[in-house]
């Protein structure tokens, strides 16, 4: 192979590895869904149009329960939602996970303070466009912030979890400050 052919296979490896960007943007509309979800190790239901009515929803996309970032993100997540929930918001996880293991999840991982939903099929996945390209069975690391009309607020991408509770957060509490957004 040349030097021309390298670059190109060079370039898509180091893409390859690079968590996908979220397609939706500020201000389009979120995709409704409703599915089945598992909150303190009961499975239930969980649907966006519904939980809009109570206020803005943190949809957060992780890739698999019980890794060490989802864990991390699980934990931190736990740790704010009475935050979140002074604002009004509602938090909800998506992952490709089945109901069995997200009941487990939910209990140890979420210590019972938030839903998380089952996604196998990567229905919602793929309607939020948040697929991983270095590993497509999953979804990226993405937290949106989605308006009670349906509307995203924030959006934010990134394999570290560090980050996605403190922003979603800041993102909250800039719409409660001007809840007409």
């Amino acid at each position: 192979m040349t030097r021309m052919t390298l670059f190109p296979l060079a370039l898509v490896s180091l893409l390859a590895g690079i968590p996908a960007v979220a397609a939706l943007k500020v201000g389009d509309m979120a995709p409704d869904f409703q599915a089945q979800a598992s909150m303190g190790g009961t499975a239930t239901t969980f649907s966006l149009a519904e939980s809009l009515k109570k206020g803005p929803v943190v949809l957060y996309f992780y890739p698999a329960a019980f890794t060490p970032g989802c864990t991390i993100e699980a934990h931190d997540f736990a740790d704010a939602v009475d935050q979140f929930k002074q604002l009004g918001a509602t938090v909800i996880g998506v992952s490709h996970d089945d109901i069995d293991k997200l009941n487990k999840f939910s209990m140890t991982e979420c210590r019972g303070k938030f839903a998380v939903l089952a996604d196998p099929d990567q229905h919602i996945i793929k309607a939020y466009d948040v697929v991983w390209a270095a590993k497509p069975q999953l979804s990226s690391r993405t937290s949106f912030v989605i308006a009670p009309n349906g509307r995203i607020l924030y959006t934010y991408t990134d394999l570290k979890p560090d980050q996605h509770v403190a922003n979603t957060l800041g993102a909250v509490k800039q719409w409660k400050a001007q809840p007409s957004m």
